[in-house]
């Protein structure tokens, strides 16, 4: 369920205990529908909710609306990469070269965490210099402002995704 580029996901309990474990670890909103005569699932600080079955549609909608709110209002979004090279974020979505998604899957791995240059280096193949790494990130960064996202440089360390401003809408 999608408003404004933000998705919350319905998972069942305790049918898809995996599923839900992942999604906690991604910080994913989750609405979790907990069936008849089963104890829901232990809380969870964030962006989750449940609603024991069965339970109307507009119910289910009340608690979805409720995941949205929350999630626009404390930006805890984590940005989405699809087809290996279109990242969403904000509602927005910006496509990368195989290189520049190349180094947007390993920051977006360690989101708001630093990850070194010797990571990522590699991942630009026989052109790995530091001149290299140094003009990737440059374009990348351009590339990711225009969906609200900034990498930050930690200096002697390496670099860090993290939510940015919201971008300026163009004039076209």
């Amino acid at each position: 369920m999608d408003r404004s580029g933000v998705d919350v996901v319905v998972v069942q309990w305790p049918a898809e205990r995996t599923r839900l474990d992942q999604l906690r670890s991604d910080d994913i909103p989750r609405l979790v529908l907990v069936e008849p005569g089963s104890d829901p699932p232990e809380p969870q600080a964030g962006l989750e909710d449940w609603i024991r079955l069965p339970a109307s549609p507009a119910d289910v909608r009340v608690r979805v609306d409720g995941l949205l709110v929350r999630a626009i209002s404390t930006d805890v979004i984590r940005p989405m990469i699809e087809d290996g090279r279109v990242v969403r974020f904000r509602g927005r979505s910006v496509s990368l070269s195989p290189s520049e998604a190349a180094l947007f899957d390993a920051l977006l791995e360690h989101w708001e965490r630093v990850v070194g240059r010797a990571t990522l280096n590699p991942l630009l193949g026989a052109a790995g210099s530091r001149n290299a790494l140094d003009a990737g990130m440059s374009r990348l960064r351009r590339r990711l402002a225009e969906v609200g996202l900034r990498v930050r440089t930690v200096r002697s360390r390496g670099y860090v995704l993290e939510a940015g401003p919201e971008p300026v809408p163009s004039d076209t």
